[in-house]
């Protein structure tokens, strides 16, 4: 994003299925940021659940009612911008399983030293 706006190097733009879902994913965020000391700037739409904005600085991130994100059609409004579409494994869609473990990209490690 940073070649596209003044604010922000990077955007997260998700969804959830119901408010409930989109409040726990921002509610996980800001809990496990906060583990290694990272703090919002600000975070707007938590009382509604439906349109969840976190300033992390050059990081925004968008949490998004499912109905909300394809109106509002952040993806369609940022089309120059270099887009990463990340799906989750099968394991992380069931409510059976837990919590599952990350997914390294192919040829990155962890001492890559990639942001």
């Amino acid at each position: 994003m940073k070649e596209h706006c003044s604010f922000a190097d990077f955007f997260i733009i998700c969804s959830g299925a119901s408010k409930r879902q989109v409040l726990a994913l921002a509610e996980h965020l800001q809990e496990e940021l906060a583990k290694v000391r990272v703090k919002p700037l600000g975070v707007e739409g938590l009382q509604e659940g439906l349109w969840v904005l976190m300033d992390y600085n050059t990081l925004v991130v968008h949490i998004f009612f499912q109905e909300l994100r394809h109106f509002y059609d952040l993806e369609g409004l940022w089309a120059d911008a270099l887009q990463i579409e990340i799906t989750p494994p099968p394991a992380a869609m069931s409510p059976t399983t837990g919590v599952p473990e990350p997914v390294e990209n192919p040829g990155e490690s962890e001492s890559s030293g990639h942001e």
